[in-house]
């Protein structure tokens, strides 16, 4: 713990309840003890009592802390183990236990010291007893002490065979003593002899094991203690009788039934029918519960419910919870046909609900939830215990607002509860409408985020049980729409929505949207069935009235077409019941809708599939629907039909639940039904089920295509600018019009195709310019103009209906429940390892007719079901190629095995590498570090598949010159892209089932994404591990991929190579055609996606897109004013882009940690979150970060989707990881930070900083060590960041005079280094490359170790550290001056080409070439980087002056030196520092703004209207306290650099976390500090560790802001003792 301020004590009452020492008063020797070593301390203690005792004392049980029992002789010593007892302790009792009160007279206690017989010597004989055994134990220990071999089982046997020694011998020496105690006992001896016979029963017992005790020996003492509780004359008797009792149930097994035999249970609930002793009660209450256990019948028989529940709250809360305890054990056996005794029990129980002990609670809930359980199937005893309150009570404590908080399990019971109640009684339905039920279940599935359902196979998560639960309530709470006339129960359910109207309005109102929202999010069938279910009876039961309250705002339409895009019978069945429903109760209101949103023509094309065919709306094949869904069913896979899963509020058995109980042919029974009703047979026609705006719509697609088609071409493109144009706005103003357009019309009416070919038709390689064009215009249309309806921006329009589409139409699976247990495997494919987790069985089989291959010959083997299909090749390949070898050895084929042979022997070479100390002197090379990075794991499913345009020819020549660092940074990913290009040459192809597998996916995706296929959901995932798959390999088939060296040879032909290269890396990923291996090219899901993904670039790179226009502009001669080249260009929200469907489908599908780690997700999953990112929230995203890139241990402290900022601090790392601590000298902390990484960097800890001469650790202190390091990085003289040594006026970024730290307004980026310096200003190249790497690897484990950084990158930094290239057009967002004056040389480079292109001939462009009416020639520059003289830019005659010729060659040499060459060794640097913690590849699912939030925090401190929700005040401050009010207002008015100060002092770190001071954990809390002196003089402290801010509470607002302010900027830089 670390702390800042004064150095004070202070008592434990002014310490947090979580941070005062614990004392535990309710130990008890070991009342079930099985290990020795656990009866030491108990032993000990009992032991100096017993031989310290005086003779006059007497034993007795009333000195036990916070004992309120017999009092004996205030001065006498305390009884043998009655301290130890929990019963004696009884706070806040309600039962005066004073002698005088119980009528005790002390004489009637009194005894004389032979009473004890032979205790002194019974001690000593005890003690030899310990002695041996814990001599045994210390020999066993040490002789494991060494290690030798012994596994973890065998030393375990050991030790129990040592005690199981220790206790025979221990059993041995104390069977004498038991028979003394028995001939004692039975001779009737006087109440003295009794005492100390019975005390040393206490002790013997006490320490007895499990079946230590023999039957007969039992048997023996059963009828001996009972008679001796049965002494009411002898209170003291009684209560050791009792206590020897419950351990004698402890040590014996069969100690219950003898004492049942001999009515011990009546006689302990006698002593609880009248209390008169609280410590005998208590006792009686222990005792009770242990016979309950064996015997709960008989305590049934005894009256114990009642007995133990009459004085229960006089009692303790901990004995309460024993006395529950017995109920509990009670109820696992309760009989239906007896339940007078458990009835009238039942009022306490409900009253006990309202207590606000967790455990407690829970208990009661339990036994009520055990007795609903056994009188389910009895409407009358359903209704007694209505009437008892149970239904009420629960309900309230299900209650979202109650104040207990209760453990999933038991909440699952009590909905499980109402769900028998609802299915069983009507007044029990009539109660929980009345209570508002539906608004209590609404708030349930909103607040835990259960929206999204799990599959069937996995029944045992509590989330999908939680969900299931709910469901069966709301469906037993209404009637069933087909019902039997003779079940009362449903008819009178029936009368009680039609007599009272207004509560199913209620009722609908509150679960009609969230269930809407439920199937909408991608609910598996088993969710979407129950919630389709609740909606028809809720449609079916309502009048036209209500019924139109309740889908006015629902979008019904769009929400029934999603249903029949779903495969499942069952589901296809409800959506039509419900339509049809709705169209006998609204059909004037609902027909035009369901023509608009596509419902009737997905109900066509249910019927006739085939003729509907050439439509883009996915449909469902109804042939398959009707006839194959339910052969599989009916078949021979044992899985439970949907038709089962909420009959009766309970599930059936297996056999019933495999037989449907829907019609044959059903699903194409309504929809002809409901086609002949609504449509005649002229009307039946695709035409006539198409609204006239999809026609319209359908007519401007066309001519916009025809359009397109006839403008390919840059020149073309010029040509029909205009029309266009015109086009553009014509399609963009569909989207805003009155009436908008559906989701279906968007996809039937053909605008997305034609949205795709006006941007990707003609290619990027045979018409960059005419694509460039295309974009400049859509831009110009859709993001400088506003709807003249909507008054939005058009972009913004065409992607929230684009949004909405793909929700309607994506159909990808949530699959869970796959994964087993953690158990021990052993793979042999593709490397022989063991893992935690189960391997496939597989068979590798080569067709007949391949003869190039040889046969693979050993059997089935297990391969790692997580390893990627070209993993498998590679280790395939080798063992079956030796037929093609033998058959046809070329010359070829010996250079390729040497070059095999060359590369295996670098993979060992490396190997060797690694194991060797890679830190020579504190720094890693970065050729090292990328070998490192190598080697690290990835995520599996990396399948960003994009198209790879290599560029960089003209680059390569440049960086030949580099030097050797240069070479080993930047030469290294050159290599490393060539040697991915051999390797894509794949030799094998594999096959299963017939169909190819995905070389970039992992086999377990691949087996998921058949089973999905081919089951739905419903399929079961258990059996996956069971089966041996056949997996058949072959040559691959040859194929013409698209040719990345003709593209090359296109662009380094044509005249805008400049151009190419500044866009080429931004837009080239869009020409893929196809984003998901899982989907067809053709499908509308895969155009919109590919849509989407063109608009996300188009709205990142807008500022780009426009300039560029503008720049071209200026070329042409359309403007001649410089200043015009600057511009505003407005962009959507990043949020825009997000999908919420898709985001809550991959929040499911992380909800099982392992599966990310392992990359064990669907195949959509990873290759979406590769290739469109844009679709997840920025939460959902930080969650895959972290699994993926850290695996499970950092699950904990995630965000909540639910909430609209991340509510908690995502970053906060689980405690499972282990902690190194590391020591800081705070004068040189760069050379500790160094000294850190070398030991540290590639290793998954948790680090934690003390500094020397200081006495805290932990949190503040590592945050702290954070924030100084980023300021040295910040500091001058470095030659790290631009502006370090600038001598002229271009750079924003300067060098505080007084601080000595580069400031930049813009962010700090990389200072240039000529390729073939060495040294500048003293500085060495090569210290700035290992500070580079030093940097990655803090940002890396900050990252890692979710620590907030204080260094100010800039966003082209970020950039290049999320691998993007970066153009002309980034310049001027780290240089403003720089970047501007670049750009107007730009245009006026591109108008001299232009002069010279028309012959000059266009006097116009001549008289402007010029910069601001000066010459180029007359700004004397020369071929050195601007800023930096050194910095010499090409040598030579003619390079010597810049002019109006060379000017085009001098921009591009300023930003190679600028952006690539100058700086690529630094870049490279960082890269590899950082891949040595985790591979920087994770990152690029971020954006630049959201990966400085990551690592840096929030950038605004704190608003001041949620200063109050999110602080709490403790130990001696409320929110009213004066000091309080004072303290918040005085935050209010903090400027920026205050707030940075007070989070430095109170946190460690300057910047709050992602989400602000809602995420700060632990939560920032104010205490009351007290002083001995005056209040006035004392300055606040802080325990930085749990964010503690311990404040006194000053005299005034004034005194208390000098004191704050003096504290926060003095008190830095020490952590001491407060």
């Amino acid at each position: 713990m670390e702390n800042r301020g004064q150095k004070r004590s202070e008592t434990d009452s002014e310490l947090p309840a979580d941070k005062r020492a614990c004392s535990s008063l309710e130990f008890k020797p070991s009342s079930s003890s099985s290990s020795l070593q656990a009866l030491a301390l108990p032993m000990s203690s009992t032991m100096e009592t017993t031989v310290n005792s005086s003779p006059e004392t007497l034993p007795n049980s009333s000195s036990s802390p916070g004992s309120t029992g017999i009092t004996v002789n205030s001065s006498a010593q305390t009884l043998p183990n009655a301290s130890s007892s929990p019963s004696s302790i009884t706070m806040g009792t309600k039962v005066n236990s004073s002698s005088e009160a119980l009528n005790i007279s002390p004489s009637s206690s009194s005894l004389p010291s032979q009473a004890l017989p032979n205790s002194s010597n019974s001690s000593s004989d005890f003690n030899k007893d310990v002695d041996m055994e814990t001599s045994s134990s210390s020999a066993s220990a040490s002789g494991r002490s060494e290690g030798d071999g012994y596994s973890e089982s065998d030393v375990g046997d050991a030790r129990h065979l040592n005690l199981r020694e220790a206790q025979e011998r221990r059993s041995y020496g104390n069977h004498g003593k038991f028979s003394r105690v028995v001939s004692c006992l039975t001779d009737e001896v006087d109440c003295s002899g009794q005492l100390a016979a019975l005390t040393e029963l206490c002790e013997l017992l006490s320490f007895s094991t499990d079946g230590s005790i023999s039957t007969s020996l039992s048997d023996q003492l059963a009828p001996l203690l009972v008679k001796s509780a049965r002494q009411e004359v002898y209170p003291d008797v009684m209560l050791l009788a009792v206590r020897s009792i419950t351990y004698l149930c402890d040590a014996s097994p069969r100690a219950s039934a003898f004492l049942v035999r001999h009515d011990a249970v009546p006689t302990l609930c006698q002593r609880l029918t009248i209390i008169e002793y609280l410590d005998i009660a208590e006792q009686c209450l222990q005792a009770l519960e242990k016979i309950s256990r064996d015997q709960p019948l008989a305590c049934l028989q005894s009256g114990t419910i009642m007995a133990v529940l009459g004085y229960i709250d006089f009692f303790s809360t901990s004995v309460q919870r024993t006395a529950i305890s017995t109920i509990v054990n009670i109820c696992k056996k309760l009989s239906s046909e007896s339940p007078a005794p458990f009835i009238e029990a039942v009022p306490k129980l409900c009253d006990l609900l309202q207590y606000e002990d967790r455990q407690l609670v829970e208990k009661v809930a339990t036994c009520l939830i055990k007795i609903v359980d056994r009188v389910k199937s009895s409407p009358e005893m359903l209704n007694a215990l209505c009437a008892q309150g149970v239904a009420n009570q629960v309900t309230h404590l299900l209650n979202l607002n109650c104040r207990v908080n209760l453990s999933k399990s038991v909440h699952i019971g009590l909905i499980g509860l109402l769900a028998k109640f609802a299915s069983g009684s009507a007044d029990a339905v009539r109660i929980l409408f009345e209570l508002n039920i539906g608004s209590i279940l609404r708030d349930m599935l909103s607040s835990y985020n259960l929206l999204h359902g799990l599959p069937s196979s996995c029944r045992a998560d509590k989330d999908f049980n939680q969900v299931h639960e709910i469901l069966k309530l709301l469906n037993e709470l209404l009637p069933p729409v087909f019902r039997d006339q003779e079940d009362q129960l449903s008819l009178t359910k029936e009368r009680i929505l039609v007599d009272q109207p207004g509560i199913l309005h209620k009722f609908g109102m509150d679960v009609l949207p969230i269930l809407i929202q439920m199937v909408n999010s991608g609910a598996n069938s088993l969710i979407c069935y129950g919630c389709l279910c609740i909606i028809n009876r809720v449609v079916h039961f309502s009048k036209p009235d209500t019924l139109y309250d309740l889908v006015r705002d629902a979008n019904i339409s769009s929400f029934l077409l999603g249903t029949f895009t779903r495969k499942d019978h069952h589901i296809l069945s409800l959506g039509l019941q419900i339509t049809e429903t709705l169209l006998q109760k609204l059909s004037d209101i609902l027909m035009g809708c369901f023509v608009k949103e596509g419902v009737f023509f997905a109900i066509s094309a249910l019927l006739v599939p085939e003729k509907y065919s050439q439509f883009s709306f996915p449909l469902i094949n109804g042939s398959r629907t009707s006839s194959d869904l339910e052969k599989k069913f009916s078949g021979g896979e044992n899985l439970k039909c949907l038709c089962h899963t909420y009959y009766g509020g309970q599930f059936l058995c297996s056999s019933e639940s495999q037989r449907c109980m829907l019609e044959k042919d059903s699903v194409h029974l309504i929809a002809k039904r409901m086609i002949d009703t609504y449509f005649t047979t002229e009307q039946h026609s695709s035409e006539s089920l198409m609204s006239d705006a999809l026609q319209n719509l359908r007519n401007i697609s066309s001519e916009f295509v025809n359009l397109v088609n006839v403008s390919r071409g840059y020149h073309s493109c010029i040509q029909h600018e205009e029309k266009l144009s015109n086009m553009l706005h014509q399609v963009m103003g569909q989207l805003g019009s009155e009436e908008p357009i559906s989701s279906f019309e968007l996809i039937e009416s053909g605008i997305i195709k034609a949205m795709l070919t006006y941007f990707l038709g003609s290619g990027i390689s045979s018409d960059f310019c005419g694509f460039h064009k295309k974009l400049e215009i859509f831009v110009r249309i859709s993001l400088f103009s506003l709807n003249h309806v909507s008054a939005e921006l058009p972009l913004l329009l065409l992607v929230r209906k684009l949004q909405g589409a793909l929700s309607t139409v994506e159909s990808f699976p949530v699959v869970l429940g796959n994964m087993t247990k953690p158990r021990g495997s052993y793979a042999t494919v593709p490397q022989k390892r063991s893992t935690t987790y189960p391997c496939l069985k597989v068979r590798f089989t080569k067709p007949n007719e391949e003869m190039e291959l040889s046969d693979y010959s050993r059997g089935v083997v297990t391969v790692d079901p997580f390893s990627s299909v070209e993993a498998i090749e590679q280790y395939l390949w080798p063992l079956v190629k030796g037929r093609m070898e033998k058959c046809t050895k070329s010359e070829a084929q010996a250079q390729e095995e040497a070059k095999e042979e060359k590369d295996n022997t670098s993979e060992c070479a490396l190997m060797e590498i690694k194991s060797r100390d890679k830190h020579q002197d504190g720094v890693i090379t970065p050729s090292e570090a990328d070998c490192v990075a190598d080697e690290k794991p990835r995520l599996s499913a990396d399948a960003d598949a994009t198209i790879e345009i290599n560029i960089e020819n003209e680059k390569a020549t440049q960086t030949s010159s580099n030097s050797e660092t240069s070479k080993e940074v930047v030469g290294k990913s050159q290599s490393n892209t060539f040697s991915s290009a051999e390797d894509g040459l794949h030799k094998l192809a594999f096959y299963l089932e017939e169909e190819q597998l995905d070389y970039s996916a992992t086999l377990y995706q691949e087996i998921v994404r058949r089973r999905i296929r081919s089951h739905n959901d419903a399929y079961d995932g258990m059996k996956l591990w069971l089966e041996t798959y056949s997996l058949t390999y072959k040559r691959p088939c040859e194929t013409t991929g698209i040719n990345s060296n003709a593209e090359n040879s296109y662009l380094m032909a044509s005249d805008n190579v400049s151009l190419s290269q500044q866009y080429l890396p931004f837009f080239s990923c869009l020409f893929v055609g196809k984003l998901l291996s899982d989907l067809e090219a053709s499908s509308p899901t895969n155009d919109i996606l590919l849509l989407l993904k063109t608009l996300e670039m188009i709205n990142r790179f807008s500022f780009h897109l426009m300039s560029h226009e503008r720049v071209t502009a200026f070329a042409e001669g359309k403007i001649s004013n410089l200043d015009h080249l600057k511009i505003s260009a407005p962009t959507l929200p990043q949020n825009e882009f997000v999908n919420s469907k898709l985001t809550e489908k991959l929040e499911q599908q992380m909800c099982d940690a392992f599966t990310v780690s392992v990359g064990a997700l669907p195949l959509w999953c990873t290759q979406l979150m590769s290739s469109c990112p844009f679709l997840y929230s920025f939460e959902a995203r930080c969650k895959y970060f972290q699994l993926a890139a850290f695996g499970c241990q950092h699950q904990s402290q995630l965000p909540s989707q639910t909430d609209s900022d991340v509510q908690r601090d995502w970053r906060a790392s689980s405690g499972r990881l282990s902690r190194k601590k590391f020591l800081v000298d705070r004068d040189r902390v760069l050379d500790s930070a160094t000294k850190m990484m070398e030991t540290h960097a590639n290793h998954k800890v948790m680090l934690e900083v003390e500094y020397s001469e200081e006495v805290g650790t932990g949190l503040g202190p590592t945050l702290e060590f954070f924030t100084l390091v980023s300021h040295e990085f910040q500091k001058a003289g470095l030659g790290m960041w631009r502006a370090d040594n600038i001598s002229c006026g271009y750079g924003e970024s300067t060098v505080a005079a007084d601080s000595g730290f580069v400031s930049s307004g813009l962010g700090l980026f990389p200072c240039p280094w000529h390729s073939t310096s060495s040294t500048s200003n003293g500085v060495e190249i090569c210290d700035v490359i290992n500070k580079f790497v030093l940097l990655g690897q803090l940002v890396g484990k900050a990252l890692q170790d979710g620590r907030v950084l204080d260094i100010p990158f800039s966003r082209a930094f970020y950039s290049l550290i999320l691998g993007k290239d970066l153009s002309l057009y980034d310049v001027q967002s780290f240089d403003p001056a720089l970047g501007r004056t670049l750009l107007e040389f730009q245009a006026i480079a591109d108008r001299q080409k232009n002069w010279k292109s028309s012959g000059g001939e266009n006097a116009v462009l001549d008289l402007d070439s010029s910069f601001r009416s000066t010459r180029i020639e007359d700004l004397c520059l020369d071929f050195t980087l601007p800023g930096y003289p050194d910095y010499v830019l090409a040598d030579g005659d003619d390079h010597t002056l810049v002019s109006i010729d060379n000017l085009g060659e001098y921009i591009s040499l300023v930003l190679d030196a600028t952006l690539r060459t100058g700086i690529s060794r630094q870049v490279e640097a960082f890269k590899s520092g950082f891949n040595q913690v985790f591979p920087i590849n994770h990152l690029h699912i971020f954006t630049e703004e959201e990966l400085e939030r990551i690592l840096c925090g929030e950038n605004n401190s704190w608003m001041p209207n949620e200063l109050l929700d999110n602080i709490k005040f403790d130990h001696g401050y409320t929110a009213s306290s004066p000091p309080i009010i004072n303290l918040l207002e005085i935050m209010k008015e903090f400027d920026y650099g205050q707030q940075r100060a007070f989070l430095q002092f109170v946190t460690g770190a300057p910047r709050l976390p992602p989400g602000g001071l809602a995420a700060l954990n632990p939560k920032l809390t104010i205490v009351r500090k007290h002083s001995s002196n005056s209040i006035d003089l004392d300055l606040p402290s802080v325990m930085t560790c749990v964010n503690y801010l311990k404040l006194p509470p000053y005299s005034s607002k004034e005194t208390m802001r000098e004191k704050i302010l003096y504290a926060i900027m003095e008190g830095q830089g020490s952590f001491h003792l407060s």
